[in-house]
């Protein structure tokens, strides 16, 4: 049932190399390989890895996770993606905060370094969505050594990663890829879903966006508009979804949450909605002294009552 607060209806680059450590504010971190030889497809972009002044990476030759330990752990474990239109991802500004305000509330955070669809891949548009199921069935393999229940594992997503954590949420039991190995057998379905300013529809007329320009073209035909559109793939038993974003973002027309809550309604699936008066698109964990400060507050109380924190 979609709730009221403000109006509630209708969120450096990860390291590459498998096994490098980092420090992120403090918090130890440690990248995981999510492919264990080339990723589906193959392709890729030819030379190093990009990181811009803010922290965006692209030119991402071997999708990764970084794995963010919180001090005193207590089981659950997200997966994180940034936005940047699948032409960046946004890390610094959006993920690694993201993951150490998780990492505080003993949340392991698993910050998803994922392909990018322009950069050469052969899979094209499916790429990002391989390796996000790849990415939950790698931490899920990793419940014992890491100390997490893998019925805690969440999603949480901006902008174009909501798109992506999306689809990963609704689309969980579609076969993005041939199973590789003994790890493809493992469940790709997350307990619950966070989609902040997300990108939610590719259809007319909420389709001006560079998610849109990147996965299906700039002239798409409609069905390959609804099959990338996230609320095309809602259905009852998807997991719960929490939902933020501002009545004035540029970027991400307002509607993708008012359409995603809607059609959560409809399908039976647990959804809460916040609509922030201002805030613009891509403002992250929030900014002080602004409505977006209290969005993160309302998704810890979420959390809470979904089961994943006590």
């Amino acid at each position: 049932m979609i709730t009221r607060r403000t109006l509630l209806l209708g969120a450096g680059a990860a390291m590459l190399a498998k096994g490098a450590t980092a420090q992120v504010s403090g918090s130890a971190s440690t990248s995981l390989s999510l492919w264990p030889a080339k990723p589906p497809g193959g392709g890729g972009p030819a030379g190093p890895t990009q990181v811009s002044k803010t922290g965006a990476v692209s030119q991402i030759a071997m999708p990764a996770l970084e794995v963010i330990q919180p001090d005193r752990p207590n089981g659950a474990a997200m997966l994180v993606a940034a936005g940047g239109g699948y032409k960046r991802i946004q890390m610094g500004k959006e993920a690694q905060p993201a993951a150490r305000w998780l990492a505080d509330r003993g949340i392991t955070a698993f910050m998803l370094s994922y392909r990018l669809p322009g950069e050469g891949w052969n899979a094209g548009a499916l790429a990002p969505l391989q390796d996000a199921q790849r990415a939950l069935r790698v931490i899920r393999s990793r419940a014992a050594q890491d100390h997490l229940d893998p019925v805690r594992i969440g999603v949480l997503g901006f902008s174009a990663g909501g798109h992506l954590m999306g689809l990963a949420a609704t689309r969980s039991s579609f076969r993005s890829y041939d199973p590789v190995d003994e790890l493809d057998t493992l469940s790709a379905r997350p307990a619950v879903a966070a989609l902040i300013y997300p990108v939610i529809t590719l259809q007319p007329p909420y389709d001006r966006t560079s998610a849109r320009r990147v996965l299906i073209g700039r002239h798409p035909d409609p069905a390959a508009s609804a099959e990338w559109s996230v609320e095309t793939h809602v259905r009852a038993g998807n997991p719960p979804v929490f939902l933020v974003q501002a009545a004035d973002d540029p970027i991400s027309n307002p509607e993708n949450t008012v359409i995603m809550a809607r059609t959560c309604e409809q399908a039976g699936v647990p959804v809460e909605c916040h609509r922030l008066p201002s805030g613009g698109h891509g403002f992250g964990m929030g900014q002080p002294g602004s409505p977006t400060a209290d969005w993160p507050g309302w998704y810890e109380a979420w959390l809470r009552r979904s089961g994943m924190i006590a």
